[in-house]
């Protein structure tokens, strides 16, 4: 079926191309007829007529629609006028050229100059709103405070106005600083959030030379869109003519934007149209055609099937089987067996599991059975050993200082020093008293030894 419509639909397409292309050039040449002076003006090409409420967020640089334009259409916007030492000179530019374009307008500005206001739109251009004083953290103030600058810039604009018209219900937040609760509320109030495209960087301190570099780069770069500039900067003021002149020279095309009213009705678009790059009708799902939205005539119960309707069930003879049943007397049919192993239940083995208790003789050392004798000992007997032992070593030590002693004297003869130690009779008492005593057995055995070398 594709086959067969495909040739009619591109035929269908080629068509209403052509008579596009034809309808921009004819609008073109004649608002470059109706630009007095001025015949090889660019002229606005068309008018674009857009429902906020259908379309409440548009711009590429934070949203994911933008406006229904065709390759080659650009949306001139201008921010944070008016002042009236530039303001005016953008008018006039924009005048030479026969160019319409929106302005979002400060309502801080609007109250200091309101002329400035009734001059832009006396000039045929769309005012929109820009909040009341320009917050660049705007995104971080608090709801209420974000909702008063909503409200207070459109009310500056409208008393600036003069004639109880309000501006477009076009709004853009101050330096693109969104919020989710402040969109909400715009759109609540009927307002269309409009962000950009692609910007000229006008509000840097850059020449006006790379203003106009870097919007007709990056308008090539989109093919289409929504320009950012300012009309109160002086580069901005610079840049214009040439950029006017350029996107004549190179063919494209100026769409001016205005909202739709209850006189004047939005224009007719498709939903792939307000993307930056709608998909190709070349993909087949394209040219499928829409599904309808039915209508139920009735939401009945199905009713639902039976468990014995299922042959694999395991409660049921298989159909098989039945029909082998039937057929030979006496036959019972069998159960159907699942296709899958069954898990079966195992028997849970007691917990209560008695181990043998160890033998004695397991912990037992046998290369050195004197560690196993001492790790069984009482406490009280370790303590008297230790005891015993620092006892003994403290009667060593007096022992050998004494022998030391005896070593140097000499029977009947004074000690060189002059003074008389004690004879071999003293040392041997001294030695009889330290061996009678419990635990130094060890000691007199070394006074023996050394009474015999004396």
């Amino acid at each position: 079926m594709i086959c067969n419509v495909s040739p009619g639909v591109r035929t269908r397409h080629r068509i209403a191309l052509c008579l596009g292309l034809l309808a921009c050039t004819a609008a073109q040449t004649a608002s470059a007829a109706d630009c007095p002076g001025h015949p090889d003006a660019l002229g606005t090409s068309r008018t674009l007529v857009v429902d906020p409420k259908d379309h409440p967020r548009i711009g590429t640089m934070q949203y994911g629609e933008t406006l229904p334009l065709a390759d080659g259409e650009v949306v001139l916007t201008f921010d944070d006028g008016p002042l009236p030492r530039h303001s005016n000179q953008i008018l006039q530019i924009l005048a030479s050229q026969c160019v319409k374009a929106t302005f979002f307008l400060v309502g801080r500005q609007a109250q200091a100059n309101p002329e400035g206001v009734r001059k832009v739109r006396d000039a045929g251009h769309t005012v929109a709103t820009h909040s009341q004083n320009h917050p660049t953290n705007m995104h971080r103030l608090p709801i209420e405070r974000a909702r008063q600058e909503i409200d207070e810039g459109i009310a500056s604009v409208s008393a600036a106005l003069g004639d109880g018209s309000a501006p477009a219900p076009f709004f853009r937040f101050p330096g693109l600083a969104r919020a989710d609760g402040t969109e909400e509320y715009a759109a609540s109030k009927g307002a269309q959030i409009w962000s950009a495209d692609f910007p000229a960087d006008d509000w840097r301190p850059v020449s006006s030379s790379r203003v106009y570099e870097l919007a007709m780069q990056r308008l090539q770069a989109k093919g289409k869109g929504i320009l950012l500039l300012h009309d109160i900067q002086a580069r901005t003021v610079a840049a214009l003519p040439k950029i006017l002149h350029e996107l004549k020279a190179r063919g494209y095309r100026v769409v001016h934007v205005v909202p739709a009213t209850s006189e004047l009705a939005a224009t007719p678009t498709e939903p792939q149209q307000w993307l930056l790059h709608p998909p190709s009708e070349n993909v087949a799902i394209s040219r499928w055609p829409k599904i309808p939205k039915f209508v139920f005539a009735e939401t009945g119960m199905l009713p639902a099937p039976a468990v014995s309707d299922s042959y694999w069930n395991d409660d049921w003879p298989a159909p098989l089987d039945r029909a082998k049943a039937k057929g030979r007397a006496g036959a019972v049919p069998l159960r159907r067996q699942a296709p899958w192993p069954r898990k079966m239940p195992l028997p849970l083995q007691s917990a209560a599991i008695a181990l043998p208790v160890p033998a004695q003789s397991v912990f037992v050392l046998r290369d050195r059975p004197q560690l196993a004798a001492r790790a069984v000992a009482l406490p009280s007997r370790r303590t008297q050993q230790a005891a015993s032992a620092r006892h003994g070593k403290a009667g060593v030590q007096q022992a050998s200082t004494e022998a030391g002693a005896s070593r140097r004297t000499v029977a009947g003869k004074p000690y060189p020093g002059g003074v008389r130690r004690a004879t071999t009779s003293h040392t041997t008492s001294r030695a009889t008293q330290h061996a009678a005593q419990p635990g130094r057995r060890s000691l007199k055995r070394l006074v023996q030894v050394k009474k015999g070398s004396v």
